[in-house]
């Protein structure tokens, strides 16, 4: 298997093999940002890419978005065309990442990493949260054969969580592009002591 790296990623975006790449926000994220109130919560988006999701939040208003990737070739695209909105791009490993949010975003990302990375995914999110943030976002709830990307279950997901802290509410039939629909759930994961 390759080693999914920044060299990885850069000749993905290079070479435009950027199949998960679906050219607009995600219905299901979309719905989901047009009900926060909010416009100065902080939010992060990691594994970004081309963060069609952080156009859509900067054009509702949104003051402190945030996106980290580890492609150098997909930063210096999101800089130049977003540096004028204000849109805070970081050129690094996700797990080397310091900042506590409000809003933790995921949209293809934990899909596109090595299955043995998710727990410490989950133990990076907590880190990254602020005492009352939210992860939010679409996982798949499918298997693929190799990867990226990489499937899974409601069920896995669920165990992965919850053994990290979280307490995690499922939407098993979100809205989905049609090429999606039926093979993805939307969550919601908040620090279990905070729901009630």
């Amino acid at each position: 298997m390759e080693i999914l790296d920044k060299q990885y990623w850069d000749n993905r975006y290079l070479n435009q093999q950027t199949g998960w790449d679906i050219g607009y926000v995600s219905t299901p994220l979309k719905q989901y940002f047009d009900t926060l109130t909010d416009k100065n919560i902080s939010i992060l988006i990691p594994g970004g890419g081309n963060s069609y999701e952080a156009q859509y939040l900067l054009e509702l208003g949104f003051t402190n978005v945030t996106v980290v990737d580890i492609s150098e070739v997909v930063c210096q695209t999101l800089t130049t065309k977003y540096a004028a909105q204000g849109l805070n791009v970081v050129c690094q490993d996700f797990f080397q990442h310091e900042g506590q949010y409000d809003l933790i975003v995921e949209q293809t990302f934990f899909c596109a990493l090595e299955p043995q990375l998710r727990s410490a995914y989950c133990q990076k999110m907590r880190t990254l949260l602020k005492t009352k943030g939210v992860l939010a976002g679409l996982l798949f709830n499918r298997t693929f054969e190799g990867g990226p990307p990489f499937g899974g279950t409601k069920e896995e997901y669920q165990k992965l969580f919850t053994e990290a802290g979280f307490e995690v509410i499922f939407d098993l039939h979100p809205s989905s592009i049609p090429a999606r629909r039926g093979t993805e759930v939307f969550f919601r994961a908040t620090y279990a002591s905070l729901i009630e």
